[in-house]
This record gives structure tokens, C-alpha cells and sequence, in this order.
């Protein structure tokens, strides 16, 4: 994960001189890094900006290692929002409306800053919106889906965070959104938001229908789309007029970085553009024939990388993560990559497949993603396991465990989506 380093992305960040200039002239500057990537942008930044800095503060799953003289840290929960969740988007919103005009808001955003600066807006309750949010993950809610409706549920998302200041501010993002929408990414705290309760209301009748939600949080809603409580901020609003913001790191990030990687140890490698999205076990099969056509024009050995955010509809019981659900899927196509299927097509031949979130963590689980090979399957009826059994239960994490090709990282400090790798022998 060294080229998508969320302190190394920092750093190239704060080398430009436009951005150096609006730190020089700033009275204060007030900084706030939240996210699975908080702690690593924190240092760095702190490190690099080139003067004493009024306020640090950074919200993140895990209290990293070591954090900048006088920084305060907030503990939150994730993927699901706590009661730390509420405490640090209210410490963030009190450090905003702290800033006067002639100072600089500086805000650190990197992928579950959603879940981790959580604060829902007047008459929904916290566990409301955890429930909502357990609901739309179990349903297969897209990001884009998931935060329409967190936007319109919190008192910071959707831009809310950037209105409470009267200070300029300054947002770098690491990206882990397919399409890298400002206003997606972290739920957009400091961006206009484009979507609305109309929209929110939508995503609730798509993922299982509004009496399936909590009163509380389709009643709100509801409120906003007859216009009884006012919109998120959008593009016209003169409040977000003094926000800026810029990608410093996303999937492609960490794509390149795989493709130099395999390249400096031989390997021939094509790299796949399109994000890989959608359903996991379904994604699997559009890699499968990305594989099976680049494959016919690589030297062996090979390599082929892509990048993207899958989801899962959760219908069974079991334990895993979209990445792990990836691999799992991705078991039952090898066997047709062994032959050729397309005109001009070859065998694959001997191959391995892996699925890894760049965080290092995927799902509820203390994996990052899970690896198959031309031995998988063999080593799995040897156990008596069968993948599809595990598939439809969704427990993707106790197959691969019981035949150790769990990938473990721990987190790993940055985010920018997940890595899909096929190496062919």
C-alpha cells in the first residue's frame, strides 16, 4: 500500500505552492482529519504545514500510535455510528464555528468518515439511525445510495460541517468512492450536496421499502421532501462558495502502484480502467472475461489489476465481506478460465486471484480480502467444504479461514476502495 500512503499522499500535497500560500496567509489554522486514513494524514500534515497550527483534532476508528504535540483524538465507531461517533461531529462542528474569516479551516477526509463523525439531525434518534444504516448495508445499498440518506439524516453531512464556519476551508480526500464524487466521499461534510430527501425517501423504497425503516427516520424525511425542514446546502449556497476541495489519492492510486510493483518482479501486466462495481458475484464474472482476453495478448508470467467497490445483498447467515464474497464467487469461473471461451481467446492455465480492501479491513472482519488459486477448490472437497454452500449463506470468511487463505493485514492506515489481482503462471 506504499503508493496510496495517506501520509505520503499529504505530503505531495502540501508541496504546492498554491496551497503553501494559503497557509502562509491564513491568521489560524484549525485542522480536523477524519477517517480509517485520519491518523497518518494528521502527522503528515501537521509535519509539513510549516507553522504552529491553533486546533488538531482527528476522529478514527483506532487511536493511532502516535499523533502531533497538543492533538486531541476522538475514538468513533465503524461501520456503524456510536455514541463517539455523535461526540466527535460535535467537537468538529464546534472547532468550524470557532474559525473567523480571516482563518483557515483545514479538513483531512479519507474513506468512514460517514460512520465515524456521525451526528443525526433534530428528532432522530442515534439508534434510529444505526438501524437504518444495519438495513441498507444488509439490502446491498450502493455508497451513493447510503449516503443520500446519511446526508439527509445528520447535522454535518452534506456540507452542514463547511455552513458552520465563517472560515475559508480547505478539504483534501482520499478517495475510496468509485467516480470519486466530492459529495459522496466521507458523505461530503464540506461539499454542496447535489442529492436530496426526495432522493433519501427513493433509496428506502428501493432497499426494502419504507415500513421496513424506523417511524422516526422516514417520518423526517418525509418532512424534508414536503419542505417542512430545510435542504442540505447545494451548489447555490453563497456558504459553500469558500470551500474547496481536492482528490490527492483514489483507486488508480493504488492500481498503478500494484501494476509497478508486479512489473518489477517480472510480470506482464494489463491494467483494467473500468471500475469493477456492482454485486460481487456477479462482478466476478466480468473480471473472469477481463482476465480471459487480456491474457491473450500478456507474456507469462502475467498480471492483471483492477480496482472498485462491489456490494453484497446479505441473505444468509454467515460472516464475511465483499471482498472475501468476491474471491468466494470468483472460485466457481476458474475452472472456465483453465479453457478457451471467446474467439482468439487461450487457457489461462495455472493462475491465483485475490480481492483485498486497501484499508485492510472487509466487512465485520479481521481480514482485508481472501485469495483463490488452481488449488483451491481440490483443498476445499478435501475439507468437505462446498463453496456454494458458503456462498449462499454469505460466509465467505469461515470457508477461507478453514483453509488459511484469509489475507490479514490489519488496517493499514489509508483507503481507496479495493484491489482485484489475478497473477497467471
Amino acid at each position: 500500500m506504499h503508493a496510496a500512503g495517506a501520509g505520503r499522499l499529504v505530503r505531495t500535497a502540501l508541496g504546492e505552492p498554491a496551497l503553501v500560500n494559503r497557509l502562509k496567509s491564513a491568521s489560524n489554522i484549525d485542522v480536523i482529519a477524519a477517517g480509517k486514513a485520519a491518523g497518518p494524514m494528521l502527522n503528515a500534515f501537521v509535519d509539513a504545514a510549516g507553522r504552529p497550527l491553533r486546533t488538531i483534532a482527528g476522529i478514527g476508528p483506532v487511536r493511532p500510535d502516535s499523533l502531533p504535540a497538543r492533538a486531541d483524538w476522538y475514538d468513533s465507531g465503524h461501520p456503524i455510528p456510536d455514541a463517539r461517533s455523535v461526540n466527535a461531529a460535535r467537537r468538529a462542528l464546534d472547532i468550524a464555528a470557532a474559525s473567523a474569516r480571516d482563518d483557515l479551516l483545514v479538513v483531512l477526509l479519507s474513506g468512514g468518515a460517514s460512520a465515524l463523525m456521525a451526528l443525526p439531525a433534530e428528532g432522530i434518534t442515534l439508534e434510529d439511525k444505526q438501524e437504518t444504516v444495519r438495513l441498507l448495508l444488509r439490502g446491498g445499498a450502493t455508497i451513493d445510495e447510503l449516503n443520500a440518506v446519511r446526508k439527509h439524516l445528520s447535522a454535518i453531512k452534506g456540507g452542514r460541517l463547511a455552513a458552520a464556519t465563517a472560515a475559508p476551508v480547505v478539504t483534501l480526500v482520499i478517495s475510496d468512492v468509485v467516480g470519486d464524487d466530492l459529495s459522496v466521499i466521507g458523505s461530503g461534510p464540506t461539499m454542496p450536496d447535489p442529492s436530496t430527501f426526495a432522493a433519501a425517501l427513493d433509496v428506502l423504497d428501493r432497499r426494502g421499502g419504507r415500513a421496513g425503516f424506523p417511524h422516526g427516520v422516514v417520518s423526517w424525511l418525509e418532512r424534508g421532501q414536503r419542505g417542512e425542514v430545510p435542504e442540505t446546502p447545494k451548489p447555490d449556497d453563497r456558504r459553500m462558495k469558500r470551500s474547496v476541495a481536492r482528490i490527492i489519492g483514489g483507486r488508480m492510486t493504488a492500481v498503478n502502484g500494484a501494476a509497478d510493483a508486479a512489473r518489477s518482479r517480472g510480470y506482464d501486466v494489463h491494467v483494467i480502467d473500468t471500475p469493477i462495481v456492482g454485486e460481487a458475484r456477479e462482478a466476478v464474472r466480468m473480471f473472469a472475461d477481463d482476465v480471459r482476453r487480456a491474457a491473450a495478448d500478456l507474456k507469462r508470467p502475467a498480471c492483471v489489476v483492477g480496482a472498485g467497490e462491489t456490494t453484497v445483498h446479505v441473505t444468509g447467515t454467515g460472516l464475511g465481506g465483499r471482498n472475501q464474497e468476491f474471491a468466494l464467487a470468483m472460485l466457481s469461473v476458474l475452472a472456465g478460465l483453465t479453457r478457451p471461451a471467446l474467439p482468439g481467446g487461450e487457457a489461462v492455465g495455472s493462475a491465483a486471484f485475490g480481492s483485498i480492501g486497501t484499508d485492510g479491513i472487509d466487512g465485520p472482519t479481521d481480514a482485508a480480502g481472501a485469495i483463490i488459486d488452481s488449488t483451491t477448490a481440490q483443498r476445499a472437497a478435501a475439507q468437505r467444504l462446498d463453496p456454494a454452500h458458503f456462498l449462499n449463506n454469505n460466509d465467505s470468511y469461515h470457508f477461507f479461514s478453514a483453509l488459511d487463505d484469509l489475507v490479514r493485514t490489519g488496517p493499514t492506515g489509508t483507503n481507496v476502495g479495493d484491489v482485484q489481482v489475478a497473477l497467471i503462471a
